[in-house]
């Protein structure tokens, strides 16, 4: 699978604007907010990736369960289940 960004990448200093009293309990669980975040965004990117796949192949993947249910599967002549 393609990575999604280059994790080796350089850190960027950047501004964001959170709820006080969760970044006051976050700093209080001594939580990484940089660490975090890039969890939370990676796997936010990963999630819309993995839709936008879906979407630009729906057609095809329809496509191809019309065949199998018209055809059925290519191997299952070799199923012993």
């Amino acid at each position: 699978m393609a990575t999604l960004y280059n994790q080796s990448a350089p850190k960027k200093a950047t501004n964001l604007s959170i709820n006080s009293d969760l970044l006051r309990k976050a700093r209080g669980m001594n939580i990484n907010l940089s660490a975090t975040l890039e969890t939370a965004l990676a796997e936010k990117l990963s999630q819309d990736e993995s839709e936008k796949w879906k979407q630009e192949n729906k057609m095809a993947m329809e496509s191809y369960n019309e065949f199998v249910d018209e055809n059925g599967n290519f191997s299952d002549e070799f199923r012993v289940f």
